[in-house]
Formats: structure tokens, C-alpha cells, sequence
């Protein structure tokens, strides 16, 4: 039975023709052209094997508890990250890089009580960021400000500490009142007398104590340093001053029996 050869130099042609494979998609993820769908999968990681080509990623409803260094394999043109209701509670400052072009982020609904600029600074194209009923109480303006295209900010349902550490968060969001969502669930938690109270709702005047009495860690600083040397240095003083109080009052008396002998005597 006869059959066609095809002549050598065609073959590689018609191999670099042929279209390349389809990515993988994670066993435990549905996914169609540009979006991976891992909700509700019990998953306690981010899967690795992510197409490149991924625009989308839901990884909401799993068990993902902390994102450690390079989290996510490199996803060039991953704009959308989606991780709402894990039990996630750390963050490291490594774990988002490779994710540049993200434009959205949602974090919200679980267990963060701490970050750091470092998280945020590969992600220079985010302009939605989702932090919505996770356990924060305090959240430094240096963290928002490391990201440059940021518009829209979600921040409600947080057990915020209305104290005089808040005064820095508050600043910021007045500053940037068009960039802050759902501004009315942005509430006191503690102090007690404070619960409920809006954050927004502050004024300048609200924070007039915090303003005069404040002290920069250097004031601690110098004060730990200088008190127990002013310490030392008023017993020396008064040790000295008590010497020249005690030698002044022998020289006096020695000088008042030269004069009167036998007043001392009887003395």
C-alpha cells in the first residue's frame, strides 16, 4: 500500500505552522480564554499551574491562609485577582511580584490585621483595592501611597482603634475622600464611647490633643537615653553640694573656737 512522504524542509514549516497546545488548566479550577475560575475549592494555595495568557483569577472561598514569597507563578497579563473569603492572614512582601499589570485587587472579607508598603509596591497599575471586613485596626498612609494609580479604596468593615494612632489614616483618606468607598461603614470600634462612630466624621479638633501631645520615637528615644543619666547626675550634684554644706559648716566652727576657745570647750 502506497503512501505520501512528505519532503524534508516542508515538515519543520508545518510544525511551526501548527498552533501551540492549549495551557493546562489546574485540576481543581474551570477555566475558559483568559479567566481561571478556582472558587469553593478547598484549596489551601494558589495553584502554580496558571496559563500565562490569564487576565483573570477567582480564588475566592478556599483555605488560603497566608501568601508567602512569589505566591503566583509569573502572570504578565493578569489584571483581575479575586481572593475574598479565606482565612488569610499574612501577607509577605514578596508574595505579589510578577503581578504588574494588575488593576484590581480584592482582599476583602478575612483575617489581615497588618500590612506593609512592601506588599504593594510590585503593583503599579492597581487602581481598585478591596480590604473590606478583615481585622484591621490601624493601616499606615505609607501602605496606600505605594500605590500610584490607585482610585478606588475599600476599607468597611474593619475593627478600627480611634485612638490617637488613627490620626495619620485619617489625613489620608480626607486628602483622598474621592478615592474612599462606602465612606458611612468606615467605623469606630474601640474606644467603647466611640463604637459606631464614623470615621469620617472627625475633624480637626478631634485630634487637637493628639497634635500637642504626640512625640516622635526620637522624644522616646532621648528621654530613655538622658533620664537615666540626669538620674545619676542629680545624685553626684546633691552628694557634692551636701560635701560643700557639711565643709562649710567645719570650717565655720573651727573658725568661731579660734576666736572664742572656750565656747568650744564647753561644747
Amino acid at each position: 500500500m502506497g503512501y505520501w512522504r512528505v519532503p524534508g524542509p516542508v515538515l519543520p514549516l508545518l510544525l511551526l505552522l501548527r498552533p501551540p497546545p492549549s495551557p493546562a488548566c489546574p485540576a481543581a479550577c474551570r477555566c475558559s480564554p483568559g479567566e481561571v475560575d478556582c472558587r469553593e475549592r478547598g484549596l489551601r494555595q494558589v495553584p502554580w499551574s496558571l496559563s500565562t495568557n490569564t487576565s483573570t483569577l477567582w480564588l475566592g472561598y478556599n483555605f488560603i491562609t497566608v501568601l508567602g514569597p512569589r505566591s503566583f507563578p509569573p502572570l504578565p497579563g493578569l489584571r483581575r485577582l479575586s481572593l475574598p473569603h479565606n482565612r488569610l492572614e499574612l501577607i509577605h512582601g514578596q508574595a505579589l511580584l510578577g503581578l504588574g499589570a494588575l488593576q484590581e485587587l480584592d482582599l476583602s472579607n478575612n483575617y489581615l490585621s497588618v500590612l506593609t508598603p512592601e506588599i504593594f509596591l510590585p503593583l503599579t497599575s492597581l487602581a481598585r483595592l478591596n480590604l473590606g471586613s478583615n481585622r484591621l485596626g490601624e493601616l499606615e498612609p505609607v501602605v496606600l501611597s505605594a500605590l500610584p494609580q490607585l482610585q478606588a479604596l475599600l476599607l468597611q468593615d474593619n475593627p478600627w482603634v480611634c485612638s490617637c494612632g488613627i490620626l495619620p489614616l485619617w489625613r489620608w483618606l480626607s486628602h483622598n475622600r474621592e478615592k474612599v468607598q462606602e465612606k458611612s461603614l468606615l467605623l469606630c470600634r474601640v474606644p467603647e464611647q466611640l463604637n459606631k462612630y464614623p470615621i469620617m466624621a472627625f475633624g480637626d479638633e478631634s485630634f487637637r490633643q493628639c497634635q500637642e501631645t504626640s512625640l516622635s520615637s526620637e522624644h522616646y528615644i532621648t528621654f530613655f537615653i538622658i533620664g537615666p543619666f540626669s538620674f545619676i547626675a542629680s545624685i553626684f550634684f546633691c552628694t557634692f553640694m551636701g560635701s560643700v554644706i557639711v565643709f562649710y559648716h567645719n570650717v565655720r566652727r573651727e573658725s568661731h573656737c579660734w576666736r572664742r576657745p572656750q565656747v568650744c570647750r564647753v561644747h
